[in-house]
């Protein structure tokens, strides 16, 4: 297969199949099943996945819980109204954060922001980044627990930038899949969204086992890729957890010759970032920057469920190498005829 160019990632998506709210019921959302050995294509309704997979099989999650990311505060002399997104925390001990300013071109190093009606929450520009990103460090006086609950008081669901409208009370609990512990994502999980707790129970029933995963889903994961060469594009990092437990329930699957499902472009991203030479899973702990694009050979996971991704992003990109090219376009030019709804509170697709 020759070298794969970002222009073979170009399609025109109309702007009215952008997902601005979620499916009434998280496992009512439409399913597209795509069949890679015959190139089948099946439309289902989410719930329906229960009847895809048997006894023994294991779906992997991702466990990560959303933090209220977005802020917005006021700079110091001027008022003026700057929008503060936290990437992550740099250092606790000195309350140090990474983060996102929006207009950046307004605030330099050494300037304060306020934060909260009674400006309780006051923060001191300390680092210049990259363009966009600056770092931070948080001035407040008291326990780490407070400091974290005045953030989370303050901040908000971090929607992406597409969705046009206000956030709204439901998005705190919608923007996170029910099995949400480990804090740590700017971004859901997204295809982790369409699993209810009555879905879930019934898969248990089924005898359908679970493994988690933990990947920290940063804001890279939107960032899109400029170059025509697909080799020469880096992926931000992303903290990566896979622990023993996960290890041994995915690899008596695969030794059991069963079913192995990841749910999400994030999982499937953590489970081949530690593969053993055998092609089993490994345990993991720390932070990859792995991008998987065609033609790329996938060695735990033999099916994948996830959202309708934009043009040309690395999410694309993966579904081509899990589904292969000629299909996958095959399969999103029908789900714009049919009318699916793309991205994070868009319809669901699974590859099997």
């Amino acid at each position: 297969m020759s070298k794969m160019k970002l222009s073979e990632f170009s399609f025109d998506l109309p702007e009215e199949l952008v997902a601005e709210y979620p499916s009434e019921n998280r496992d009512e959302a439409r399913l597209m099943v795509i069949h890679r050995s015959t190139g089948k294509i099946e439309h289902k309704l989410f719930k329906d996945v229960l009847s895809y997979f048997d006894e023994g099989d294991v779906m992997i999650r991702n466990n990560t819980r959303v933090f209220p990311a977005r802020m917005y505060g006021n700079k110091e002399k001027t008022g003026a109204k700057i929008e503060v997104f936290l990437l992550r925390e740099l250092n606790r001990e000195s309350l140090l954060w990474d983060v996102l300013v929006d207009p950046a071109r307004k605030i330099r190093i050494g300037n304060k922001l306020y934060f909260g009606e009674d400006d309780s929450l006051v923060a001191e520009v300390i680092d210049n980044t990259t363009s966009r990103g600056r770092t931070l460090r948080f001035l407040f006086d008291g326990p780490y627990e407070d400091f974290k609950a005045k953030i989370t008081e303050l901040g908000e669901t971090p929607l992406p930038k597409y969705i046009k409208r206000e956030v709204e009370a439901s998005d705190e609990e919608r923007y996170q899949t029910i099995f949400a512990k480990e804090e740590g994502a700017v971004a859901a999980p997204t295809a982790g969204l369409h699993f209810s707790r009555e879905l879930l129970k019934r898969l248990e029933l089924k005898g359908i086992n679970f493994a988690e995963v933990t990947l920290h889903v940063g804001l890279g994961t939107f960032r899109s890729v400029e170059v025509e060469d697909l080799t020469k594009h880096k992926m931000d990092s992303e903290q990566v957890i896979i622990s023993e437990e996960a290890v041994q329930i995915v690899n008596e699957a695969k030794r059991n010759k069963k079913r192995v499902c990841a749910i999400g472009t994030t999982s499937m991203r953590s489970i081949e970032t530690s593969v053993s030479t055998d092609g089993m899973l490994k345990p993991f702990d720390g932070w990859t920057n792995k991008f998987i694009f065609p033609p790329y050979e996938f060695s735990i996971a033999d099916s994948l469920i996830t959202n309708f991704h934009t043009p040309l992003s690395t999410l694309l990109m993966m579904i081509s190498a899990f589904c292969g090219h000629e299909l996958m376009i095959q399969a999103y030019q029908e789900a714009i005829k049919e009318k699916y709804r793309f991205y994070s509170y868009g319809d669901a697709m699974l590859i099997i």
